[in-house]
């Protein structure tokens, strides 16, 4: 069976190529065609895609208030496709992500064409993973639900006796900004220890992205300056098309070496350098993803004795990376996001 897929764009000429383009691929049918929000959402029930593709700008319902709609009445899968990555618009995409949007994927700039080869291709790739996506609603714990986890956790720590981190790192992709800002939400202004975060991410949207999670966070977001030392209490993100990784005394590089796998940044590099510098004592943590990028790194950080994390599959939107590091035998927990957070301050309160 075909992939479905209901395009909603506000653009008639963007709409015919978006169509031609999906029309290429024998795998996705084009079922159904919208210039607003609310035209898709009469559509919904009667050809009931697989995916939904959306424009962000549209008239009488926008791509936000259509999202929120989706999420509420019908859960599928939506991929926002951007025309801009200016600011004020990568602002209105996050919040898209957060209404239950699954990725972004912006418009060429010089505009759309059937004879671009690379975003034919990359659309058509991103169509196939949304159509194996799940989507949920996630259900936030109370704060005297979450203490009770962290609770839960100090106990388990308890028997145990773990080298106190100095570092945390962080990889996630498909669905990786809704469980940062799930993870980040939850650590308090004086987090002892700096972290380290690789999201992939379309070009022009990584300020937008630490606009978005540093509105929600007590901690400071930034990127990763070359030479710098991380500092505690602070969450730095690679430059864009940039590898991070340490030097021998700790510092930060930003190397643009080529591609690992495909990545960069890659989660892998990172997570390889950070358990060199600061063996046992890194916290390594995988979230969700497709692909396998960071599997190969949690093992580096695994063999260096560092205690490493995965996410589950029941809170994945793509339980790809995570399964990758855990099928390694690389992931010594596996936890549902909201519980990572509470598991790692109960790890920072261990003694040596």
């Amino acid at each position: 069976m075909p992939i479905r897929v209901l395009l909603v764009e506000d653009s008639r000429i963007a709409l015919v190529i978006l169509k031609r383009i999906l029309d290429s691929s024998p795998e996705i049918e084009v079922v159904g065609e919208a210039r607003t929000g609310l035209e898709a959402l009469t559509l919904i029930p009667k050809v009931e895609p697989d995916v939904i593709c959306t424009d962000l700008h549209m008239p009488q319902m926008d791509g936000l208030e259509f999202t929120f709609q989706v999420m509420a009445l019908y859960p599928r899968p939506i991929l926002v496709i951007s025309v801009s990555v200016q600011e004020d618009d990568a602002k209105h995409v996050f919040e898209l992500l957060e209404a239950g949007a699954v990725e972004i994927f912006p418009k060429p700039t010089a505009g759309l064409a059937t004879n671009n080869e690379l975003f034919k291709q990359e659309l058509i790739n991103k169509i196939k993973i949304l159509s194996g996506v799940k989507v949920f609603r996630k259900k936030r714990k109370s704060p005297l639900q979450v203490k009770n986890l962290e609770a839960d956790n100090f106990s388990a720590f308890a028997s145990k006796s773990y080298i106190k981190p100095k570092i945390v790192v962080i990889g996630a992709s498909t669905g990786g900004p809704q469980a940062l800002k799930e993870l980040f939400t939850q650590l308090p202004a004086d987090f002892p220890v700096p972290v380290i975060c690789v999201q992939h991410i379309c070009f022009g949207f990584l300020q937008g992205l630490i606009d978005w999670l540093a509105s929600s966070c007590r901690l400071t977001i930034q990127i990763a300056q070359l030479g710098d030392t991380p500092k505690p209490g602070k969450i730095y993100f690679p430059a864009e098309q940039l590898h991070l990784k340490l030097d021998a005394w700790g510092r930060f590089i930003c190397s643009d070496s080529p591609p690992v796998a495909g990545h960069r940044p890659s989660v892998t590099v990172s997570f390889e350098s950070v358990a060199k510098f600061y063996g046992n004592a890194t916290v390594g943590i995988l979230l969700t993803g497709m692909g396998r990028d960071g599997a190969d790194g949690m093992q580096a950080i695994a063999q260096a004795g560092g205690f490493t994390i995965a996410q589950d599959e029941a809170t994945s939107v793509v339980f790809g990376m995570p399964k990758e590091a855990i099928n390694l035998g690389a992931a010594k927990h596996i936890l549902p996001i909201e519980a990572i957070a509470p598991k790692l301050l109960a790890l920072l309160q261990q003694t040596y």
